[in-house]
């Protein structure tokens, strides 16, 4: 297992030539409270930790390359009106962490992990509504893992694949996403295409509006040990989802309160295989995640 402030789940599984996710660890530490000085590190071809001090106000999506660690000052750094963008078409955003930073009124996605991005965590971040996604991973992206975040009434809360036509997404995708809070979000809890395992442990769904996990298009989706509560649809698979075809969807251990079904379909590999990690007991995930997700609760 991970020590304290180390990824884990795919993020921490080696592949693709890394061992890991350490972000800018090798590179200096420097303290930003602009945007411009955001994005001039954040696409600096050389490790940098980049501090984020108070609010920056951006424009756009803020794109990030390999081996940096974006980490918020406190409990007050925010993000808003931008996004940040994991890679380009020729410069991938490879060996990324974004941790402890509040994401506000996104004029597109707050976090796209795409173009080929692999080793990114995202860890103890809160989401408001923006534009687009929360969190969208895409374009034959991997080994991302998603931990400890609060969603403050979102929509289109996380994606994973681009589109039904986009079949370069099949054998990537390996996502986990674990100990999140979905607090009255409405849909995309993920929402998946194509990947498999994704990996849906000990988060906390609360008052979500459409649906809790989508899997399509034949991905592979486990999800286990996760709170339910006042959730209609919590898992669509087998039905597919609005235009996409079915996908498969294994659910153990999960706790339903005043929700309706899980839609299962199918198996799926196991995450295990990859990756050790530690189930909670679902029944406290309540007060775990509410004590434990969001921005200034890192060690």
């Amino acid at each position: 297992m991970p020590r304290a402030g180390q990824a884990d789940g795919w993020a921490a599984v080696p592949a693709f030539g890394v061992d890991g996710t350490t972000g800018g660890a090798a590179g200096p530490t420097v303290r930003v409270s602009s945007a411009a000085d955001l994005a001039r590190y954040a696409g600096a071809n050389t490790p940098y930790v980049i501090e984020v001090a108070g609010r920056i106000q951006a424009s756009g999506m803020v794109t990030v390359v390999a081996n940096k660690t974006i980490v918020g000052v406190g409990a007050t750094a925010e993000i808003v009106g931008g996004g940040l963008q994991m890679g380009t078409t020729t410069r991938p955003g490879n060996n990324v962490i974004v941790r402890n930073i509040t994401f506000r009124d996104a004029e597109d996605d707050s976090i796209s992990v795409h173009n080929g991005s692999h080793h990114v965590w995202i860890d103890h971040n809160e989401f408001h509504p923006g534009y687009d996604g929360s969190v969208d991973v895409k374009r034959r992206s991997s080994h991302v893992t998603v931990s400890w975040n609060r969603f403050h009434g979102t929509d289109k809360s996380m994606l994973v694949g681009h589109s039904d036509s986009f079949t370069g997404d099949v054998g990537y995708l390996k996502v986990t996403y674990h100990h999140n809070y979905f607090d009255g979000s409405n849909q995309r809890h993920p929402r998946v295409r194509f990947g498999e395992p994704v990996h849906v442990y000990n988060n906390y769904y609360r008052d979500i509006g459409l649906y809790g996990v989508v899997s399509t298009e034949n991905a592979g989706v486990l999800v286990e040990g996760n709170y339910f509560a006042d959730v209609a649809f919590p898992c669509h698979s087998a039905s597919g989802y609005a235009d996409s075809g079915p996908g498969r969807l294994v659910q153990r251990g999960n706790v339903f309160v005043r929700s309706g079904p899980c839609e299962t379909n199918g198996t799926v590999a196991e995450p295990g295989s990859s990756y050790a990690y530690t189930l909670d007991d679902p029944a406290q995930v309540p007060q775990l995640v509410t004590a434990g997700a969001g921005v200034g609760r890192i060690g």
